[in-house]
């Protein structure tokens, strides 16, 4: 399969004409209609690109030119900027990715546990290795280097799935299982497994519904509880615990510093150096537009 994103031999990355061909009108329109309601969210639009990113990854199955452009477009930003947060993380895939993505864990506890055998006996088996596609389009395998859950190690995801306690043999059988369409069940959380558009879409913050459908923490996760519980075991207070309790001020190590409390647009809270500002909201509909503070910290001219 060819990528999108791949670079020359002096180094510039080369984008697909393709990627680059404009929205059809309804996807557009409804891509719009999404994007409105995404940032939204948010009191400075440009904080919105990471699930817009996603949103565009719902479309077209990885981040394209036109996507990099439609995120520019919407959030006031140079492509620049988007381009260079989407290769920045892992999870934005720069060239078509597969309907599952299949993610084996080889980080320390996970590779002692079998990851680095599970490894490398699924890559033989699809004849891929870390970020390819299979023929078919099905399967785009990677290393993980961390799935957060070393408690089950070893660990594979498919699109963000759990597969606890996997074996080479189950690996195998669990990708065989995605190639043919046959369903099957994750370990924990969904009951079953949908495609990376899909994910994607979840991913930009439109809940599909199905992530409380089975177990959520499972037997290993709650074992420090159970003991502590048959123990009677409590977290230990600090030394003032008792001071502050139930008297509405707050912990001296994280209470605002009294600047931070009376200076009017800065956030109250611990900072190590200076308090840090707010962000000024972005113009809402019908609202007045932002301030722009680099005018309010322009020097004046004397007698002006």
């Amino acid at each position: 399969m060819e990528h999108y994103g791949l670079q020359t031999a002096a180094g510039h990355l080369t984008v697909s004409a393709e990627s680059k061909e404009p929205y059809a009108a309804e996807h557009l329109a409804q891509l719009r209609a999404d994007a409105e309601l995404v940032v939204a969210r948010y009191p400075q639009k440009r904080s919105a690109l990471l699930p817009l990113l996603h949103l565009v990854q719902s479309v077209d199955g990885y981040v394209t030119g036109r996507g990099i452009d439609f995120c520019a477009e919407v959030l006031d930003l140079t492509r620049a900027e988007v381009s260079g947060v989407a290769t920045f993380y892992t999870q934005y895939k720069r060239h078509p990715n597969g309907e599952y993505t299949v993610g084996v864990c080889t980080n320390t506890l996970c590779a002692i546990m079998g990851g680095d055998e599970i490894w490398e006996s699924v890559s033989e088996h699809l004849g891929v290795g870390h970020d390819e596609t299979t023929a078919d389009g099905k399967v785009t395998l990677e290393r993980i280097e961390c799935n957060a859950a070393c408690d089950y190690a070893p660990v594979v995801m498919a699109n963000w799935e759990f597969f606890d306690n996997q074996t080479p043999e189950s690996t195998n059988q669990l990708v065989d299982d995605l190639r043919a369409g046959a369903a099957v069940k994750p370990t924990r959380g969904a009951n079953s497994v949908c495609t990376f558009k899909q994910m994607s879409r979840v991913l930009a913050g439109f809940p599909d519904g199905r992530a409380d459908e089975g177990v959520g923490a499972g037997p290993a996760s709650l074992r420090g509880l159970e003991v502590a519980h048959a123990n009677n075991w409590t977290a230990p207070a600090g030394a003032d615990a008792d001071e502050g309790a139930g008297s509405g001020t707050a912990h001296a190590d994280t209470a605002a510093s009294p600047s931070g409390e009376q200076v009017e647009g800065r956030a109250a809270g611990r900072h190590t150096s200076v308090n840090t500002p707010t962000n000024e909201p972005d113009e809402k509909p019908g609202g007045a537009p932002a301030k722009d503070s680099r005018k309010d910290d322009a020097p004046k001219e004397e007698g002006k």
